[in-house]
């Protein structure tokens, strides 16, 4: 899946990435980041991702800035 950091706290390692394809939110998992080359994330940031089975993004890699057609979202 592919989608754009909502949001990013380094401090607690806690975030959400918005989905391209449904707009969902996904929390990231406490694992999210291990084996990947961020040490954090930026809000906006494009980022590949897989979904764990609670439902929470993890295998956090880099986006391709060439997209599936990014929706508009407020606030970015």
């Amino acid at each position: 899946m592919q989608g754009v950091v909502k949001s990013y706290d380094p401090g607690t390692g806690d975030g959400v990435v918005v989905c391209d394809t449904d707009l969902a939110d996904y929390d990231l998992s406490p694992t999210a980041l291990d084996g990947s080359l961020f040490r954090m994330l930026r809000q906006g940031q494009r980022v590949m991702f897989e979904v764990d089975p609670e439902g929470r993004a993890t295998n956090i890699s880099l986006g391709s800035e060439i997209d599936m057609g990014t929706p508009e979202i407020p606030g970015f």
